[in-house]
């Protein structure tokens, strides 16, 4: 069996460079990808854990079809162990019309436009994970219930940059979406799309000040006890849409309200070479404070190649929804692009 799944791995590969041969569109695909694995340490009470762990890899292809249209595919597989079956998955798949700098057109799944640290690089985010505002609110471990979605949903987005300075910069970009409100690899439940939105003005260069705004709703087919509802979210999280996760509609009991904050600086000491860094990041998941997770983060970075980093951080941690508060975290990754 082994042997006839190569043989036949050998001869899709063999199909495939036929056809880059024989279709001159082929000539500019690009090969893209990284890979992060992580060691992680913590000692909560009662729930200490000490692991290594293959937290998340990425291969994308993307290239130009007729000189104005862009198309990109990626398919993420993580580490996860309670979901190793289904963990490779389709993050992004669209074409965009970029004959404008101004106005582009992008249709399939992609990264809604929601926030600045959203659509960063996972690497270059610069810490272990995003800040948990962002992990909660943007639809990666969504506080609504919503399967991990790397902040992604399927629709339709257009987005541009224009009012050029004298140096022929740009001062302003914004970027509409239009999406199902369902995250990735789902088709709309409830009829209802999500409109997302950002715009922002860009003053001076490398300076962002901006806005994102989010009106929508996620949902569920399954049993219901009530009619209508507004800002809550599910009790379970989906993970399978063939469990009763997918189905479950009951609602948590932490409202319909949720607040967060976070800051965060990192300051090259070796150009290239050397990063040190710091990071308050608070979250607050029924906007009061006996639910407040805040995370005191300082840590490094060394950069063997551009593309190749070991990184390393401690964060105390004080998390209000334990017994007992406080409780230390290291955290170490090695992270390769290519």
């Amino acid at each position: 069996m082994r042997r006839l799944y190569i043989s036949a791995i050998l001869a899709a590969v063999s199909s495939l460079s036929l056809f880059a041969q024989k279709a001159t569109w082929c000539d500019n695909i690009r090969v893209s990808g990284f890979a992060i694995a992580q060691y992680q340490w913590s000692n909560p009470k009662d729930n200490e854990a000490n692991t290594f762990n293959l937290r998340m890899a990425r291969v994308a292809l993307d290239g130009r079809v007729a000189g104005d249209f862009y198309w990109k595919t990626q398919i993420q597989i993580t580490g996860n162990t309670s979901t190793l079956a289904s963990s490779p998955r389709l993050v992004d798949l669209f074409v965009e019309w970029q004959k404008y700098k101004a106005f582009n057109l992008r249709l399939g799944e992609f990264q809604v436009p929601f926030t600045f640290e959203s659509p960063i690089h996972p690497i270059d985010v610069g810490f272990m994970d995003n800040g948990q505002a962002v992990l909660k609110l943007t639809g990666y471990s969504d506080r609504s219930g919503m399967h991990s979605s790397n902040g992604r949903d399927i629709g339709i987005m257009a987005q541009g940059d224009f009012l050029k300075n004298a140096n022929g910069r740009n001062l302003l970009h914004y970027a509409v979406s239009v999406v199902n409100g369902q995250g990735i690899n789902l088709k709309d439940v409830d009829q209802r799309k999500n409109v997302v939105a950002s715009f922002w003005v860009m003053p001076i260069e490398g300076m962002r000040i901006g806005v994102s705004g989010w009106e929508g709703s996620y949902a569920r087919k399954g049993n219901w006890t009530y009619v209508h509802s507004t800002g809550n979210a599910f009790v379970k999280t989906m993970t399978d849409t063939n469990d009763g996760s997918a189905s479950d509609c009951n609602l948590s009991a932490v409202g319909n309200k949720a607040d967060g904050f976070y800051a965060l600086g990192i300051i090259p000491v070796v150009k290239n070479k050397v990063n040190v860094k710091a990071r308050y990041d608070l979250y607050r998941n029924n906007a009061e404070w006996n639910s407040a997770k805040t995370f005191y983060e300082a840590g490094a970075d060394y950069y063997f190649t551009k593309n190749l980093r070991l990184s390393a951080e401690y964060a105390l941690v004080n998390d209000r929804n334990l017994n007992e508060h406080n409780y230390s975290l290291i955290n170490t990754e090695l992270s390769i692009k290519f």
